[in-house]
C-alpha cells in the first residue's frame, strides 16, 4: 500500500466508545467470527446492531448476546440485495439517526473441492465468481455507501472490512482458490481507494484477516477460534482518531499483499 499510514500497526490505545452510548453494525452476525466481532464490541460498551440474512437465527444471536448483558439488535440484511440493504440503512436511520462502525464481516467462499479445497481456475464456472464477489466486494460496497450518511454523522467512524491473507499476491498461502482469493484482493484495494476517498474526514477504514478460524466457513477446519479471528476487527473498529487509514492488518500486524 502507498499510504504512509498503512505501512504501521494499528495503535492498541482504543477510542473510548464506552464514553457516550455509539453504535456499531456488525454484517453476516448471527454466527461465527462475525457474532464473535459483535460480542466482542458489546464488551466493550457498544450498542451492536447483527446484520444477517436469516431472521430466526438473527433473533436467536441477538437474544443469546441479550441474555449475556450486551446492548444488541438487530436487523434483517442481504448484502447483495440493493432492496435490503436499503431498507436496512432506512431501518437504522430511523431507530438511532448516526452509525459509529460499520464492520463488512458477510463473505462467501465459493464451492471448492471438498478433498483438495480447490478452486481451480482451469474449470471454474463464471456465476461462481460473480457470486463470491457480489458479497465479498460488491456487497462491502452496497453496505457502505448505503450506511455513509449515517456514518458521517458520527464524530469518530470507523469501518473495517474482513478480509484474509489468502487475497495476498505476496504470501499467496493455502490452496488455490481462483474465485475467493482474488476476491479478498479486489477488497483490500477497493478498501484502499476508499481510505484516499475519506483522506480529509474523521472516516477511517482498515481490513482485517482473522486467520484460518474453525467455522462452517471452512468446515470447522481452522485452527482459530472465533475469538482470536475477531479480534484485530475489533481493535481496528476501535481505533484512536489518529489510527491508520487503508492498511491491511492480522494478529502481528501489517499483511503485506
Amino acid at each position: 500500500m502507498n499510504d504512509t499510514h498503512a505501512q504501521t500497526a494499528p495503535d492498541t490505545t482504543a477510542h473510548d466508545y464506552a464514553a457516550t452510548k455509539t453504535t456499531a453494525l456488525v454484517t453476516g452476525a448471527n454466527k461465527g467470527i462475525g457474532y464473535a466481532i459483535a460480542k466482542g464490541l458489546g464488551e466493550k460498551g457498544l450498542r451492536v446492531i447483527l446484520g444477517a440474512r436469516n431472521a430466526q437465527s438473527l433473533d436467536e444471536a441477538v437474544a443469546t448476546l441479550r441474555a449475556e448483558g450486551i446492548d444488541a439488535e438487530g436487523v434483517e440484511l442481504d448484502v447483495t440485495s440493493d432492496e435490503s440493504v436499503a431498507a436496512a440503512a432506512a431501518d437504522l436511520a430511523e431507530r438511532f439517526g448516526t452509525l459509529d462502525v460499520l464492520v463488512n464481516n458477510a463473505g462467501v467462499s465459493g464451492p471448492f473441492d471438498p478433498v483438495t479445497w480447490a478452486q481451480d481456475p482451469t474449470t471454474l464456472d463464471l456465476d461462481t465468481v460473480r457470486s463470491v464477489v457480489d458479497v465479498n466486494v460488491y456487497g462491502v460496497i452496497r453496505v457502505t455507501n448505503a450506511l455513509l450518511p449515517l456514518l458521517e454523522k458520527a464524530a469518530s467512524p470507523r469501518i473495517v472490512n474482513a478480509s484474509s491473507s489468502m487475497g495476498s499476491l505476496g504470501r499467496q498461502p493455502g490452496p488455490i482458490m481462483a474465485a475467493y482469493s482474488p476476491s479478498k484482493t479486489f477488497l483490500n484495494g477497493i478498501t484502499v481507494q476508499y481510505a484516499r476517498a475519506f483522506a480529509e474526514t474523521p472516516i477511517i477504514i482498515n481490513a482485517a484477516c482473522p486467520g484460518l478460524v474453525a467455522t462452517d466457513f471452512n468446515g470447522f477446519a481452522g485452527d482459530r477460534t472465533p475469538e482470536q479471528g475477531a479480534a484485530t476487527a475489533i481493535r481496528l473498529a476501535t481505533l484512536p482518531d489518529d489510527g491508520p487509514r487503508g492498511g491491511f492488518f492480522d494478529d502481528e500486524g501489517v499483511v503485506p499483499w
